[in-house]
């Protein structure tokens, strides 16, 4: 596979999409439809109204949701996208009880994020190890990753503000 990004382009990306307010954005708007911006606080009451504002602020300004007029908080084609790869990644996590045999959606998400972040990197100099064999259960595992890989690399490349160093201004 020839690797596509930059280590600080990935460190960026993976950054941006392991944020566990982001994930649990992106997937209700996915498993739900549409939210008021109103409604937000009741249908994700686990998260603080910083880590909302944030995370829908963080949504649209890389297009990931915008604001339907009469339906609220939608996913973008791009959005819907990365829905399916946290799908993809939660999967293959739950498939291979990773990082363990109980926990939170958002937390495999991350996890599988970081494993994958090392394939995606042009050079390993920087500090990022590659998944080690003791954190991955089976050669059959990190096969399984294929699938949440393939969804990842070609999202991240028609989404190139996504890795950018710099984030763009939020969208009013």
């Amino acid at each position: 596979m020839t690797a596509l990004f930059t280590p600080a382009e990935v460190r960026n990306a993976v950054e941006l999409l392991a944020s566990r307010s982001l994930i649990r954005l992106v997937t209700e708007i996915d498993d739900n439809g549409a939210i008021q911006p109103r409604r937000l606080a009741d249908t994700l009451p686990d998260l603080s109204s910083h880590q909302l504002r944030r995370a829908t602020e963080t949504a649209r300004a890389h297009g990931l949701v915008r604001l339907a007029p009469g339906a609220g908080l939608e996913l973008t084609a791009s959005g819907s996208q990365l829905a399916d790869l946290y799908d993809a990644a939660a999967r293959w996590a739950r498939r291979h009880t990773y990082p363990a045999p109980v926990c939170e959606f958002s937390t495999r998400i991350r996890h599988v994020l970081s494993l994958l972040a090392p394939s995606l990197a042009s050079e390993r100099t920087d500090g990022f190890a590659g998944p080690s064999a003791a954190r991955l259960p089976s050669a059959e595992a990190e096969a399984g990753l294929a699938r949440p890989r393939a969804l990842l690399i070609p999202w991240l490349a028609s989404n190139p503000h996504i890795t950018g160093v710099s984030e763009p201004e939020p969208v009013a």
